[in-house]
């Protein structure tokens, strides 16, 4: 069946003019800076939940997953299980803690800002090196987006690829600068939803056409057996110890994440993360059950098999297969919600580092509101610009991007959100030490090739963070009594909410 592009171009109207619409409402409810970088903490606990979910789950949830799904088969399930308990664990162990401690320090608004308040970091060194690694991943993050939004418009409606990087680019920026943290947040919930809905619907259609479970079972094992193994490769060889720790320490990258984060410290009480969290993780379930499943029964559904190249676009294959164009465009647009979801809360990050941890900090400005706000606006531009100039080149592929940024954002801070909320006697230099290392070894580690250094780059650097973190915090025992003292006050006032 050939696509309709008529209707499908309509479907993707009407879903952008609603995402627009969203930014145009938002913008009316923006006053400050708190408002537009975290709507005021005023987030309730379904927007919270899936706008988590949805900045987290990027473009690669419907075509870098699927991809690999499709290439590698039950691999591809040991990266769906590090992300579903690193969910589980973030919303755990970090969302509570962090949503009182932020607030009990200075009200800070950004990653950065917490960090320097949480330690008495008078020199901003803390606050300017985690400034600089989260611009630097997020580059490499958002781009990722821009990437899968290209292929996208290419494949769909045939538009040269760098065309379509710059309308999807352009889409994204508009309601993320007008809007800020409310238009994000609440076309996430839209999008959240809309994801969900179309990763059960797809892999559903494709197991009915196949006949029901068992006939689509044999029609993947009649394409590869091994597709059907956990531990056996396509390849013939057998999944390795570094390869499954590769795989499940994906989930790590989950308690260094701004962009995730951020929506722990917006919610509106700590009751509502703890409704929020069994959203959360029950979506995350089911989308990643969802996009495993479409990778899997495309194998038994295409008679000629894509080449690697083309993997990541198993998910609009499929639906161009399996649907009425109507239907196509709903679903379609649901890679564009992906896309915007995360790249939205990327471009709204940055802007706040831009705007709370350079302008403020190293100008030494006592800025107004309304400045702050539109020096704001201004990052996402520039960001947004940078990230489109990495995107540029066709041949790149979303999930290796996601990869390198996920895993620097995870080891840079991780470790260091974690012990921040846990144990008493870390101290600055311990955090500056653990951002550094944690950010630095992702970077050098991925250069290198052949035995262990074959292990994702994330998994060496979390632990080599850790690692700086202890050391530098016993070495810098001075510290600690002052340390010991204003943790004792957040636990304190931890301890004396309900929920």
């Amino acid at each position: 069946m050939k696509y309709d592009s008529l209707v499908i171009g309509a479907t993707f109207f009407l879903y952008l003019l609603a995402i627009l619409l969203i930014g145009v409402f938002a913008y009316r409810r923006t006053h400050d800076l708190a408002d537009y970088l975290l709507g005021g903490r005023k987030l309730g606990k379904w927007v919270t939940a899936l706008s988590a979910g949805a900045s987290d789950m990027s473009g690669w949830l419907l075509m870098g997953l699927p991809g690999y799904a499709y290439l590698a088969g039950l691999e591809a399930a040991w990266i769906a299980l590090g992300l579903f308990l690193g969910t589980y664990l973030n919303w755990r162990l970090v969302a509570r803690r962090l949503r009182c401690y932020t607030e009990l320090a200075e009200n800070s608004l950004t990653l950065p800002d917490y960090l320097e308040n949480r330690f008495a970091d008078k020199t901003h060194l803390l606050r300017i090196l985690s400034a600089v690694f989260i611009l630097l991943f997020f580059l490499f993050y958002t781009s990722s987006g821009l990437v899968a939004g290209g292929k996208l418009f290419n494949t769909v409606f045939g538009i040269p690829y760098h065309q379509a990087v710059i309308a999807g680019a352009a889409a994204i920026l508009f309601y993320t600068l007008i809007g800020g943290f409310f238009a994000v947040s609440w076309t996430d919930l839209f999008q959240g939803l809309l994801m969900a809905l179309v990763l059960v619907l797809v892999p559903v259609a494709a197991v009915i056409k196949l006949g029901g479970w068992q006939p689509a079972r044999d029609a993947v094992m009649r394409s590869d057996p091994a597709l059907l193994d956990f531990f056996q490769q396509t390849d013939g060889n057998t999944l390795t110890a570094v390869g499954i720790v590769s795989l499940l320490g994906w989930g790590l990258g989950y308690f260094g994440q701004p962009h995730i984060l951020a929506r722990f410290t917006a919610a509106a009480s700590l009751e509502k993360l703890t409704s929020a969290r069994r959203i959360a993780t029950s979506w995350v379930f089911v989308s990643l059950f969802g996009a495993l499943l479409v990778g899997l029964t495309g194998n038994g559904l295409l008679s000629q098999t894509l080449p690697e190249a083309d993997a990541e676009r198993i998910f609009i294959v499929l639906v161009e297969l399996l649907f009425h164009p109507v239907i196509a465009g709903i679903c379609l647009a649901a890679i564009l919600a992906a896309i915007m979801s995360t790249a939205d809360s990327q471009l709204l990050v940055s802007a706040s580092v831009v705007t709370q941890d350079f302008y403020r900090i190293l100008g030494k400005r006592r800025a107004n509101q309304i400045e702050l706000v539109w020096v704001g606006r201004i990052a996402v531009v520039g960001v947004t610009l940078i990230a489109l100039l990495l995107a540029w080149n066709p041949q790149s592929r979303v999930l290796e991007l996601v990869a390198y940024a996920w895993a620097g954002l995870g080891a840079a801070f991780g470790p260091t959100v974690l012990l921040s909320l846990y144990w008493r006697n870390m101290t600055g230099k311990g955090a500056l030490a653990g951002v550094f290392v944690g950010g630095v070894t992702v970077v050098v580690w991925k250069q290198l090739t052949g035995g262990l250094f074959d292990l994702y780059e994330l998994v060496p650097g979390f632990i080599l963070s850790i690692v700086a973190i202890v050391l530098a915090s016993w070495l810098d025992r001075s510290k600690k009594s002052e340390v010991v003292n204003g943790f004792d006050r957040y636990l304190s006032s931890l301890n004396s909410l309900k929920g």
